[in-house]
């Protein structure tokens, strides 16, 4: 039940409010003047305070001052009979919510009621957003217990208070956006706009439109002017994903914006000014284009101001074992599987291997994994036949203390390729008695020979 406090030093309009406000359901607490309010507010809690302007003693716009300093996080509303309503417009730029004209209807009245409330409640909405979000993003919640990754925490929480351009390298899908996005969270612009934008994934004739915006009659197709994502990112932050594909003409144009901070959109002959925060990624080496003409040695300066290497998986190996575990727990969620773990085999394949694709190729063989589990833990099988063949591939071609014996090479072959058997049979060890051509028997003794739990 809504909790309202009504001010008014009239009786009569105190009654008429309560009979209305009680039949729609709130719960009505009278107060004959805002010294009277103060002590109620004092004693409890009110989701919205209904207020008259004109009151002896402490009128409307005393008690809405007085509750600003208070901090009071009630909706306020005013009263205001004829000849009044410009106090009452002045009593909104103070920090009230609405103004209801005396006399008026129930209807009305109950109607600015549930506006008032639906703005609260987009308002609560949007604040629990954004704090799932920050939290979301926050640097602690990334997972990751490397001393690599650790340390480049330490880095970009130093400098994401400040406006400093940063430069974030690695191979693709090592987490440079979620890095970026976790940057922009914890700087004084996380309530502003994270706009991001692919430079090699726009055609180049429209990624000039698309950043700068434009003008109506700027060309054929412009009906009507657009901004940019300059614009659009104004007092938030820019995120430029594959810096390395922007187009030489355009580059000329970027090192403008970040010098000047300003823009000119596409047929305007004006400039605008704007405030953003630039974050650019690359997984090219932007040295290397810089010594072959194709990325511009000045811009390249301008954005390298503070330069993030993201290390590959494969060479943060202790990073592996933790995202398995979170990657589990997303995708029983997502699928709605209840797969409790990771079997110390599989485990060891998915540490041993050179994950080309980084966290988002883990991530894709853990999901398709999780698919294809019948049982509690994922095992070696449930994995993608590459993942699967390049440990076998390694094991067969690994031999680190030079080892001649045929004996124990012909042991590891047996053993790979009994492996691969029973997998390849899902599981059924008949059927990967007969791919091997070997009796049940024999299978279940070199199962045992060497401890093969499948």
């Amino acid at each position: 039940m809504k909790k309202i406090l009504i001010v008014d030093d009239e009786e009569n309009m105190r009654h008429v409010l309560t009979l209305i406000l009680e039949k729609e359901g709130y719960k009505v607490t009278p107060a004959l003047d805002g010294k009277d309010a103060l002590l109620k507010i004092d004693e409890d809690e009110f989701d919205i305070i209904l207020s008259d302007i004109k009151m002896p003693g402490m009128d409307g716009i005393e008690l809405l001052n007085a509750l600003q300093e208070k901090a009071i996080a009630s909706t306020i509303i005013m009263m205001s009979a004829y000849g009044t309503v410009d106090t009452a417009i002045e009593a909104m730029k103070l920090g009230a919510y609405d103004y209801i004209s005396k006399p008026f209807k129930g209807d009305e009245i109950i109607l600015t009621l549930r506006k008032a409330e639906e703005r609260k409640r987009l308002e609560t909405e949007n604040r629990l957003l954004r704090d799932e979000v920050r939290e979301k993003y926050d640097f602690n919640n990334i997972v990751a217990k490397s001393h690599e990754m650790h340390n480049i925490f330490k880095i970009v929480k130093k400098i994401a208070p400040y406006k400093t351009s940063i430069l974030l390298t690695g191979e693709s899908g090592t987490g440079k956006e979620l890095i970026a996005k976790a940057i922009h969270h914890s700087s004084n612009r996380s309530d502003q706009p994270f706009i991001a934008i692919n430079c090699g994934a726009i055609p180049e004739n429209l990624l000039e439109s698309e950043l700068f915006g434009f003008v109506k009659g700027a060309f054929t197709d412009a009906t009507q002017a657009k901004k940019g994502l300059f614009q659009e990112a104004d007092k938030g932050t820019l995120f430029l994903d594959e810096i390395g594909e922007l187009p030489l003409m355009l580059q000329v144009k970027f090192l403008r914006v970040l010098q000047e901070e300003e823009i000119r959109r596409i047929g305007d002959n004006m400039n605008i000014k704007i405030d953003v925060r630039m974050i650019a990624v690359t997984a090219k080496n932007l040295e290397t284009e810089v010594k072959e003409k194709r990325f511009r040695e000045d811009l390249f300066y301008r954005l390298n101001v503070m330069c993030i290497d993201i290390p590959p998986l494969r060479e943060r190996k202790e990073d592996i074992p933790l995202l398995t575990a979170y990657f589990i727990d997303k995708y029983n969620e997502r699928l709605d599987k209840s797969i409790n773990g990771i079997d110390k085999k599989a485990l060891d394949l998915l540490i041993n291997h050179p994950w080309k694709g980084n966290v988002r190729e883990l991530e894709n063989a853990i999901e398709r994994a999780m698919i294809f589990a019948d049982t509690s833990k994922l095992r070696i099988g449930n994995f993608p036949q590459e993942v699967r063949e390049y440990s076998s591939r390694k094991e067969e071609t690994s031999s680190d203390d030079g080892e001649l014996s045929i004996r124990k090479v012909v042991k590891d072959v047996e053993k790979t390729l009994v492996i691969k058997a029973v997998e390849r049979a899902g599981g059924n060890k008949a059927g990967a008695a007969r791919l091997l051509e070997i009796s049940y028997r024999s299978l279940m003794y070199k199962l045992r020979e060497y401890d093969i739990d499948m």
